[in-house]
C-alpha cells in the first residue's frame, strides 16, 4: 500500500508530494534559489507548547515556494504530522535555513552562526539573565529580530501573545484567588475555577468561570470578604484579554474615582472593576496634568499615584502594562508595606464567626512578568509548576504557600503557553503578514544593506547584526554597564556596602550583611589590624586602611564604588560624612541621633536623590520601634496616649558591676561622661521642664524600681519634648526619655565634676608632651597643694571639696589618687576617659546588658486607663557579641539591607518612625533573639 500525506490541502501519495516539492525547489532555484526558513523546537520550558506559526500559516508559506523546516517536537501543541501534511519538512537539522523562527529564548549552544533568528530575546532591558545569550548572538554574527520591538508607526506592537497572556493570567488568578481566600477561612465560588492549563481551550474555561459567576450572582460570597474590586492597568491586548474573562462574571464597571465608594458600600452579589489608564495615574512631579507626548519623551518627570489613589481600594490588581526603567512604578516596596497591612477599614466588617481579610488587597496578577519592574517587589517570575507565591511585605520575602500574611502573586512569564493552540493561531495570524519581509534578511550582509528591503517594522526590531548592536539598541550596552556587577577585591557582588569603623559594633553589622551572597563589604578603619581581623572572619569582606578625616579624597573614591555607607564612627563626624555621601550620591545609614547638622543637610540630600537613615541602633533605635508599635496598637484601637516615660541603659550585668561607678565601658567613655554635663528637657503633666547644663542632670536623678531585682536610677536625656510630634502622640501630657544606671552612678560622677575632672578644656599640665605626672600629683595640682602632702592630708582636702566620704571613696577606688603615671590627653575629660576606658573595661568572660523600660499610660474610648510596661533585657554573650554591639549592630545592619533592597526609598534625612520601616525592623530583630515583654494593669 502506498503511504500518503497531505500537501496543499489534498491527500497525495508521498512520492507525489516529494515530486511537487522538488519541482518547487527547481522553480525557486531558477529564480535565484529557494528561500528556506525553520521553526525551532521550544526548549526554554517544559511547559512551552506554542509555536510562532501554526500549520495553517505554514501551508500558505509552502504555497509561496518557501521551504519550511520544522524541528521535531512531541511537546508542541500542534503535532508534527499537522505540519508535515501541509508541506513542511520535519527534520532536526536547520542549517539550510537562513531564518529561524521561535517563541522564547534560544539556548546559547543551539544558536547557529550567520543566521537570522526571530524570537522574544528578553534582552532589550539588559536583563542580566539573558546577557550570555546577547553575547553569543554577537559572537556568532546572528541577526536577532525581537518580536517585542516590531512596532508600527504609532509605536504599537504588531505581533504579541498579549491577548492570550491576559486570558490565561485572568483564569489563573481567579483559581489562585479561590485557594487564597480558602486559606484565609472563606469558601468562595472561585474554588470551582481551575488553572488555565487544565482547560482544553478557552471555551471550556469560560464555562467554568460562568458557573462560578452564577453562584456569585446568588449572593454566595461570604459577607466577611466585603465587596470585591478588580483593578486593571492599561487598555492594551493584555488588559483586554484579561477583561474578556472577567466579564464572564457578574460585574459592574466604575470610573476610577468611584473605586473607593464601591469598595466601601458595594454589593457582594457582583464584582466591581475599573480600568486605570496612564492619564489616571501619572502626574507631573512639578504639578500639572498628564501630557502623553511629554511622558513618552521624559517619563522621569512624572510620578505614579496608583499606590495611593487606587491600590488601597483594590481586592485584585491585574497588571498588564509595559514598563521601562525610566517609567515610575505602579507599586514600590514601601508602598507594599502600607497596602499589605491588617485591615482597619469599615468595608471589611466581620460577620459573626467569620474571619475578615487581613488586608483589602488579596492578590496581584502581574501579567507583564517583569521582575523588579512596575510591581517592584515582584523580583522573580512564578512558573506554571508553581504559579503562586505569597509576598510578605514586612520581611520583603516570597513564600510558596497560600497561608500566612501577605498578598498572593501570580506572575508567570509564559502564560499564553497554557492555551497553546489558540495562542499559536492568534500569534501566527499577526506574524504571518511580516514573514515575507523577514525572509528578505541576510545575516551575512551588512544590516544597512538589508534594512530597506525588510521594511521599517521588521528592520526596527533588529537588535543585533554583524556582531554588533544595531544603532537603535546600542543603549543596551549602557544599561548593561550601569547594571554591571561591581568587583570587590577578588570576589564579585551585585551590591556593595562601605562600613566605616571596625570596632565592637562593626562585627554584627558585617556578619548580618554578608548573609546575602550578592552583597560585598568594604570595612575601612584607621586601625588596619582591626579591619584585617574583621575581613578574615567574613566572606566577601575587604579591609581598607582609612582615616576619614585625614583622607577625604580616598573616602570619596571608595564611596563612588559602593551603594551605601554605614558610618559606625563617632556621631560628631557624621555630618561631614553625610556631605561626602551627598556629593557622591551614595546612601548612608547610622545608628546615632540625627544631629542638627544632619537635619540641615536634608534638602541637599533630597536634591541628590540619596537616602540617609539615622537613629537605627538601640537607643536611639529599638526604643523607637517598641514605642511606635505600642502607640500604633493604641491608636488603632481608638485609644489615646496620656503619658510616655522611657528609660534605657547599657550596663554591665549585675555580677560584673563591682566597681565604684557600677559601670563599664566597651568603648571610649568620653561621650557618656560628657553627657552628664548636658541639659535636658521634658514634658511633665503638660508643663515643660528644663534641666540646666553643667550639673542639672546630676540633681535630676530618681530611683527606678520597675524590676525590683535591679538597683537602678535614672535621669532625663536630651530633649524629650520633640517626640510628641515625631511619635504622633501630641495628646500626651507627659513625655520623658531618660538614661538608666545602677544606683550610685550619678553621685560618683558628681565627685568627678566637683573636682573638675570632666572639664573638656585643654590644660598645660596635661599636655601630652609635658613632664610625667602621677594621679596623686595631679590631685595636688587641682587642690593647690604641693605634691609632698601626706596622703591622708590630701584626702582631707579632697573631702572638703567633695562634701561626701562616699564620693571620696569613689575617687580613691578609681585610682585617681594613686602614684600611677597619667597618660595625658590634653584635657581633664579626655585624660580621665582614657584612664577609665582601661580601668573599667570588660574582662574576657564578663558580659554586658541592655536594659530598656517603656511606661505608657493609655486612655481608652470607654474611659478606662491602662498602664503598659514594656521591658527589654538583653545580655551579651562572652563567646559571641556583647549586648551593646548586637543591639546597635543588628538594627543598623537591617536598616542598611532595607535601603539596599529598596524597602526604604524616601529621600533625604530619614528617621525610622514610619510603620513601613519600624515594623519590619522590629520583626527581624525579634528573629535575631532581641526580645521584649509587655505587662499591663488597669488603673
Amino acid at each position: 500500500m502506498n503511504r500518503v500525506g497531505k500537501l496543499g490541502g489534498k491527500i497525495r501519495p508521498l512520492t507525489q508530494i516529494d515530486s511537487i516539492r522538488n519541482e518547487q525547489c527547481r522553480f525557486m532555484s531558477a529564480r535565484g534559489g529557494q528561500k528556506v526558513m525553520a521553526i525551532r523546537r521550544e526548549t526554554q520550558s517544559v511547559w512551552e507548547r506554542r509555536a510562532p506559526l501554526g500549520p495553517q500559516h505554514v501551508r500558505k508559506l509552502v504555497k509561496q515556494g518557501i521551504k519550511v523546516i520544522v524541528q521535531p517536537s512531541n511537546r508542541r501543541a500542534y503535532p508534527m504530522a499537522a505540519y508535515a501534511n501541509v508541506g513542511a519538512r520535519i527534520q532536526e537539522d536547520m542549517s539550510e535555513a537562513s531564518v529561524i523562527f521561535g517563541v522564547k529564548q534560544v539556548p546559547v549552544d543551539a544558536l547557529l552562526s550567520n543566521k537570522t533568528y526571530c524570537f522574544f530575546s528578553h534582552t532589550i532591558k539588559a536583563q542580566a539573565d539573558n546577557m550570555d545569550l546577547l553575547d553569543a548572538m554577537l559572537e556568532k554574527n546572528i541577526r536577532c529580530i525581537d518580536y517585542e520591538k516590531m512596532n508600527d508607526e504609532k509605536g504599537q506592537r504588531v505581533v504579541a501573545f498579549g491577548k492570550y497572556a491576559g486570558i490565561a493570567g485572568m483564569i489563573d488568578i481567579l483559581h489562585g484567588l479561590g485557594l487564597r481566600l480558602l486559606a484565609l477561612g472563606h469558601h468562595t465560588p472561585f474554588m470551582h475555577v481551575g488553572p488555565a492549563h487544565n482547560y482544553r481551550n478557552t471555551h471550556h474555561a469560560r464555562q467554568g468561570i460562568r458557573d462560578a459567576g452564577y453562584e456569585i450572582s446568588l449572593d454566595m460570597m461570604p459577607k466577611s470578604i466585603g465587596p470585591m474590586t478588580f483593578v486593571f492597568t492599561g487598555s492594551g491586548n493584555v488588559s483586554q484579554g484579561a477583561q474578556e474573562i472577567f466579564q464572564e462574571l457578574p460585574h459592574e464597571y466604575v470610573a476610577p474615582n468611584m473605586l473607593k465608594k464601591v469598595a466601601m458600600h458595594g454589593d457582594t452579589n457582583k464584582l466591581y472593576a475599573t480600568e486605570i489608564s496612564r492619564s489616571d495615574q501619572f502626574e507631573r512631579r512639578l504639578g500639572g496634568g498628564y501630557n502623553v507626548d511629554e511622558f513618552e519623551e521624559h517619563p522621569e518627570r512624572y510620578i505614579s499615584t496608583f499606590a495611593h489613589k487606587y491600590a488601597p481600594y483594590a481586592s485584585v490588581i491585574v497588571n498588564g502594562i509595559y514598563w521601562s526603567p525610566a517609567t515610575p512604578r505602579l507599586i514600590t516596596i514601601p508602598d507594599a508595606k502600607a497596602l499589605i497591612t491588617p485591615a482597619k477599614t469599615p468595608w471589611l466588617a466581620t460577620s459573626p464567626g467569620s474571619p475578615s481579610l487581613p488586608s483589602r488587597l488579596v492578590a496581584i496578577c502581574d501579567i507583564s512578568a517583569d521582575p523588579g519592574g512596575s510591581i517592584e517587589f515582584m523580583n522573580e517570575c512564578t512558573t506554571i509548576d508553581e504559579p503562586f507565591c505569597l509576598y510578605d511585605a514586612d520581611n520583603n520575602k516570597d513564600k510558596k504557600s497560600f497561608k500566612g500574611d501577605g498578598v498572593l502573586i501570580c506572575s508567570i512569564d509564559n502564560m499564553p503557553t497554557q492555551l497553546p493552540r489558540e495562542a499559536t493561531d492568534f500569534f501566527g495570524d499577526l506574524l504571518y503578514p511580516y514573514v515575507s519581509d523577514i525572509m528578505k534578511s541576510d545575516a551575512t550582509k551588512p544590516f544597512l544593506d538589508n534594512k530597506d528591503k525588510m521594511g521599517p517594522i521588521v528592520s526596527g526590531a533588529v537588535i543585533t547584526s554583524n556582531g554588533k548592536l544595531t544603532p537603535d539598541f546600542e543603549y543596551i550596552a549602557d544599561l548593561r554597564e550601569a547594571n554591571a556587577m561591581k568587583v570587590c577585591g577578588d570576589f564579585s557582588s551585585s551590591k556593595k556596602a562601605l562600613v566605616l569603623g571596625a570596632g565592637y559594633v562593626s562585627a554584627p553589622v558585617i556578619e548580618y550583611l554578608t548573609r546575602d551572597s550578592d552583597l560585598g563589604i568594604t570595612v575601612a578603619s584607621a586601625l588596619k589590624s582591626e579591619a584585617d581581623t574583621l575581613s578574615s572572619k567574613y566572606e566577601r569582606t575587604e579591609p581598607v586602611l582609612l582615616n576619614v578625616q585625614e583622607r577625604p579624597d580616598m573616602l570619596d573614591d571608595l564611596m563612588k564604588s559602593h551603594d551605601v555607607v554605614v558610618s559606625l564612627l563617632p556621631w560628631t563626624i557624621h555630618a561631614d560624612i553625610a556631605k561626602r555621601c551627598i556629593a557622591n550620591k551614595v546612601n548612608m545609614v547610622t545608628a546615632s541621633y540625627q544631629s542638627q547638622a544632619l537635619k540641615n543637610l536634608h534638602g541637599e540630600a533630597v536634591q541628590a536623590g540619596i537616602t540617609a537613615v539615622n537613629e537605627c541602633g538601640v537607643d536611639p533605635g529599638i526604643d523607637h520601634f517598641l514605642a511606635l508599635e505600642c502607640f500604633d496598637a493604641v491608636h488603632t484601637g481608638g485609644g489615646k496616649i496620656e503619658s510616655f516615660v522611657s528609660f534605657c541603659g547599657g550596663l554591665p550585668a549585675p555580677e560584673c558591676s563591682d566597681n565604684p561607678l557600677g559601670y563599664k565601658f566597651s568603648w571610649s567613655p568620653r561621650g557618656a561622661l560628657l553627657n552628664m554635663l548636658s541639659g535636658a528637657k521634658y514634658l511633665q503633666n503638660g508643663n515643660v521642664v528644663e534641666v540646666e547644663e553643667n550639673g542639672g542632670l546630676l540633681e535630676s536623678v530618681v530611683p527606678m524600681d520597675f524590676l525590683p531585682g535591679f538597683s537602678l536610677e535614672g535621669y532625663p536625656n536630651r530633649d524629650s519634648t520633640i517626640y510628641g510630634e515625631l511619635y504622633s502622640i501630641n495628646e500626651a501630657s507627659t513625655i520623658l526619655r531618660g538614661t538608666l544606671r545602677y544606683k550610685g552612678y550619678v553621685d560618683a560622677v558628681k565627685g568627678l565634676v566637683k573636682l573638675g575632672l570632666l572639664d573638656p578644656t585643654p590644660t598645660p599640665v596635661l599636655h601630652e608632651n609635658g613632664p610625667e605626672l602621677t594621679w596623686k600629683q595631679y590631685m595636688c595640682h587641682l587642690m593647690n597643694q604641693t605634691d609632698s602632702i601626706f596622703y591622708d592630708n590630701l584626702k582631707d582636702v579632697l573631702l572638703d571639696r567633695l562634701e561626701s566620704a562616699k564620693m571620696l571613696k569613689v575617687i580613691e577606688d578609681l585610682g585617681l589618687m594613686s602614684d600611677s603615671p597619667i597618660m595625658k590627653a590634653g584635657s581633664p575629660l579626655d585624660t580621665v576617659s582614657h584612664h577609665l576606658s582601661k580601668r573599667l573595661s570588660y574582662e574576657k568572660d564578663e558580659r554586658d546588658m541592655i536594659l530598656m523600660r517603656h511606661e505608657v499610660t493609655v486612655r481608652w474610648p470607654d474611659g478606662r486607663r491602662e498602664l503598659k510596661g514594656i521591658n527589654m533585657v538583653h545580655y551579651g554573650d562572652p563567646n559571641g557579641y556583647i549586648a551593646m554591639a548586637k543591639t546597635v549592630g543588628y538594627p543598623c545592619a537591617i536598616a542598611t539591607k532595607m535601603v539596599l533592597d529598596g524597602e526604604i526609598q524616601k529621600k533625604g534625612m530619614v528617621l525610622p518612625f514610619t510603620k513601613d520601616i519600624w515594623k519590619p525592623m522590629l520583626q527581624r530583630l525579634r528573629a535575631e533573639g532581641i526580645q521584649d515583654t509587655e505587662k499591663s494593669t488597669f488603673l
